[in-house]
């Protein structure tokens, strides 16, 4: 059996049902789909994607790729992105591994291999032909939840590995601008955490700002430019997706869930909603359930 039909028979068998599965392993997720699913708003962390059977497509504004089994996608900051699974089906589901980037271990295989950071103008979502030895890694890292008791001592191990194949890979240099202080794209990953930390607050932009080590102009001319959105639009599409999550998860009602990522104005809540998912709270939220692959997100 190649490595990436061995991919997909771990996930197969790890994944019950469709959707997104948590794992032992803290930055690794595997994903199931039996059908094609409707384009879904979501932010992406910083990962790295590998899709073991079926295809998917991702767009970021008017920029837009397709991974399959033969390509990964790399995912360098938290972005918001539109997904859909575009090739699935019972017989032959979508099955994906979802491994998140730790950038202190980036940042650690930096200083241990030294050398000067080029410059880069490669886009912080890229997708690249598959690579043997990643696929092997990464087989090998699932293949662990077949013996759980061996995740504490060797998922680390083969996660740096890993990381250090991104690192000296196609996509090396933008990974090695985003762990470097004082980039531009570390600065911006920044701010992105400061946002996340407290979406569902009152934040400032000059805080933000201060935090990511910027001026207010120079952060949101950085940000829109990585992120496509202003810092208060990256804001507003995590509070949506939050809600949704508390509504199709946890049987939150409209009002509720809107309250809760800080809307104060129910009207407002449902007016922007509907933007980003095409579709009134309550509404939205049935065809989901009806058709739960409509749902999957990475």
């Amino acid at each position: 059996m190649d490595r990436i039909a061995e991919l997909a028979d771990v996930i197969d068998r790890h994944v019950r049902g469709t959707g997104i599965c948590t794992t032992a392993m803290p930055h690794v997720s595997l994903i199931r789909a039996d059908q094609p699913s409707t384009p879904t708003p979501a932010v992406y962390e910083a990962s790295l994607c590998l899709i073991a059977q079926g295809s998917k497509r991702v767009s970021i504004g008017e920029h837009s790729v397709v991974y399959d089994a033969a390509h990964y996608l790399l995912v360098s900051v938290d972005l918001p992105l539109v997904g859909h699974v575009i090739e699935a089906s019972p017989e032959s589901p979508y099955l994906c591994c979802k491994i998140d980037l730790d950038p202190a271990i980036v940042a650690d295989l930096m200083v241990a291999e030294g050398g000067a950071v080029p410059r880069t103008d490669l886009p912080v979502l890229g997708v690249y032909p598959s690579d043997p030895d990643l696929i092997d890694a990464a087989c090998r890292l699932v293949r662990l939840l077949d013996r759980p008791e061996t995740i504490d001592a060797l998922a680390p191990l083969i996660e740096r590995e890993i990381l250090y194949r991104l690192l000296t890979g196609p996509h090396g240099p933008m990974l090695r601008h985003v762990a470097t202080a004082g980039s531009h794209l570390n600065q911006v990953s920044r701010a992105i955490a400061a946002i996340r930390r407290r979406f569902d607050g009152q934040i400032r932009i000059e805080d933000v700002a201060a935090e990511a080590g910027m001026s207010p102009s120079s952060l949101h001319a950085h940000f829109k430019a990585i992120t496509r959105m202003t810092p208060l639009e990256y804001q507003k599409q995590l509070r949506l997706q939050e809600a949704r999550r508390l509504m199709l998860m946890g049987g939150a009602t409209a009002g509720t869930a809107g309250f809760a990522v800080g809307y104060e104005s129910p009207s407002q809540f449902s007016r922007e909603y509907r933007r980003l998912f095409g579709a009134p709270p309550r509404q939205d939220i049935e065809r989901l359930q009806t058709a739960p692959s409509a749902a999957l997100a990475l």
